[in-house]
């Protein structure tokens, strides 16, 4: 056994010594090739970020030969060494760290929209949110509980991929793709946590099963559903303060009650889907258990005299009952939009008069009118802020997902639904108050 040890180790050794004669020898030729011609340095054709050389860095380069300057006539290769293993100048290979997106940012309608709206809001509400500081020898307490909404999608081979091995150890067949996804939708706040009652047994967070041939997508009717079980639990368990619920600037959570998109452009039987509402108020659900939905007509505009607009045809008419058109509507508001289409596939935000569509919807009444959600909160008592559009940055929920997840990564791989389920259960949990 002696031997069999001994005759490893000098394996093993050898082998690092032939690597490091090799490592040595390509160096002596480096730099032999560099001293020459002194412009030719060693580069790896693998990628394009390996493709450059710290010494092409201008502010490297410029401190670098100030320091060599002020050692003096005699410089040797030990002193660029010392210098760049000094503390505040060295470099190692690694991963840059990511920040958030800036992408649109300064667009004209998203500045807009933060310095005139979401911005003038919050801090409308801020002296009364919980601070935490102590001013005058006392804690000051607000009324005011920030909700942060958002949903994040976790998957089944979303594991970590680095782990010890064994060298003896060989490559293991791997599952293809992503593998089942989950996604998970909830609401945190940095007072409470997670939302759910003091007791812990009722919780708003609800697991959804996205894309087409599973529980589909996520669209304004399910947040409306969802908004209702978590506006519920807080009128049951935290009554004696005002909540706010915080959400991202998207289509899903935006839909107006007049909703242009879609809008016919002549005369025809339309509504908006609305929904299905019990004696008490409450939504109905199916028993797919989402919610009802059914037509209804949008309510009627005014003129700019405030004279009021039908939007469906009267008792007597032809058509009497049916909506006469985003043509007629806008026909009656004196505009001329027979050159135009009913609506582009994207309309640039800027444009108003690109589409029938995107001119109705840039009209008063249209721009004015409160979204489905907004409205929905405000019948039980609830406040509704927007987040800017791309400013992901100011939903700390983000930092909840990136919790969650890296704990997740360290579960074993969740090849059954049941085990993805728990495991991202487990991990959201896992998330501390004092983090948040």
């Amino acid at each position: 056994m002696h031997f069999q040890l001994t005759l490893g180790h000098l394996k093993l050794s050898f082998s690092m010594f032939l690597t490091l004669q090799r490592q040595s020898m390509k160096l002596r030729e480096w730099s032999t090739a560099f001293i020459l011609s002194r412009e030719d340095l060693p580069l790896s054709k693998y990628g394009v970020s390996w493709m450059k050389s710290r010494i092409n860095d201008k502010d490297l380069k410029s401190e670098l030969v100030t320091h060599l300057q002020l050692l003096g006539r005699y410089v040797t290769a030990t002193a660029i060494i010392d210098y760049l293993t000094q503390p505040g100048v060295i470099f190692c290979w690694t991963v840059a760290c990511k920040g958030q997106y800036v992408d649109g940012h300064k667009r004209e309608d998203v500045v807009s929209f933060r310095q005139n709206k979401f911005l003038p809001l919050w801090y409308v509400l801020k002296p009364r949110m919980q601070s935490w500081q102590v001013i005058e020898g006392k804690i000051i307490e607000c009324t005011v509980v920030v909700w942060f909404h958002d949903e994040s999608i976790f998957y089944a081979h979303d594991q970590c991929q680095k782990c010890w091995a064994h060298m003896s150890k060989m490559p293991t067949p791997q599952p293809k793709g992503e593998g089942l996804s989950l996604m998970a939708a909830d609401f945190v706040s940095a007072d409470y946590g997670w939302l759910h009652s003091s007791d812990g047994t009722e919780s708003a967070r609800i697991l959804f099963h996205p894309r087409k041939g599973r529980d589909g997508y996520f669209s304004n009717n399910e947040t409306i559903c969802y908004v209702e079980k978590a506006m519920a639990i807080l009128k049951k368990h935290y009554p004696n303060e005002d909540h706010v619920f915080i959400f991202d600037n998207v289509l899903s959570r935006t839909k107006h009650v007049w909703y242009t998109w879609n809008m016919p452009k002549g005369c025809r039987e339309w509504g908006v889907d609305v929904p299905v509402r019990d004696v008490s108020g409450q939504p109905v659900l199916g028993p797919n258990g989402k919610v009802l939905t059914m037509k209804a007509w949008i309510a009627n505009g005014f003129f700019e005299d405030g004279t009021p607009q039908v939007f469906y045809w009267p008792e007597g008419h032809q058509h009497a009952g049916k909506f006469k058109g985003m043509a007629q509507i806008l026909t009656e508001w004196g505009l001329n939009v027979t050159h135009l289409k009913a609506q582009c596939k994207h309309c640039e935000p800027s444009v108003t008069m690109c589409c029938r569509c995107q001119v109705l919807f840039n009209q008063s009444d249209f721009i004015n009118v409160e979204m489905i959600l907004e409205s929905t909160c405000r019948a039980r008592g609830f406040h509704v802020i927007f987040l800017p559009k791309f400013h992901c940055e100011l939903n700390f929920i983000e930092q909840c997902w990136g919790y969650s997840k890296q704990i997740y990564r360290c579960y074993p791989p969740s090849s059954r639904e049941s085990e993805l389920e728990a495991n991202v259960i487990k991990a959201l949990d896992s998330v501390p108050l004092h983090s948040m």
